[in-house]
């Protein structure tokens, strides 16, 4: 029951920061793919440094568990963030906002976004036997990491990360400024 509570406090409190940024608005998720609104992508990539810092962190410190590093499928991966990106753009929302604006109140998101949700999980469901054998035989690159294929410590790749995502935020902030 402990990881059914820490599920959800965890992603409570993740559709409240959704919430508090303005992340769940259509117009938002909308923007990112007109290039006119990046604050989800400013949100996200600190939200990535932030959660790899403190993974890592905890890993050191001996206070988690790595995680499973599933295979590496290239092809298969490029194919996924495609169609997920697709539906984005055209629906204004990812499963978290999905979920968060229902909290919010907001019908459209119960009405329409729900059974996406749904139609989304039956259709890879259905698809993913047959479609999946073909897209992994390109690009397998097996149970890796950056580090690992870096070979470098895990601490180098996050510094890097870091400083490629900091070098990003300054240009999206550039870029706005400029308009």
């Amino acid at each position: 029951m402990t990881g059914i509570a820490s599920a959800l406090v965890l992603g409570f409190g993740f559709g409240w920061m959704l919430h508090k940024a303005g992340l769940t608005h259509y117009a938002r998720i909308v923007g990112v793919y007109r290039l006119r609104d990046l604050t989800v992508v400013r949100f996200m990539l600190v939200a990535l440094v932030v959660g790899a810092l403190g993974v890592q962190a905890g890993l050191d410190l001996g206070l988690a568990r790595a995680a499973p590093v599933p295979p590496t499928f290239v092809l298969a991966n490029l194919v996924g963030g495609v169609v997920f990106g697709i539906g984005m753009a055209t629906a204004g929302y990812c499963p978290g906002t999905i979920v968060a604006e229902i909290g919010e109140g907001r019908l459209d998101a119960l009405v329409a976004g729900v059974p996406g949700l749904v139609v989304g999980a039956i259709g890879f469901g259905l698809l993913q036997p047959h479609v999946m054998p073909a897209l992994t035989r390109v690009g397998g690159l097996g149970r890796v990491t950056l580090a690992d294929l870096a070979g470098a410590s895990p601490w180098l790749v996050l510094l890097v990360f870091a400083e490629v995502v900091a070098v990003v935020l300054v240009l999206i902030r550039r870029v706005g400024a400029a308009r």
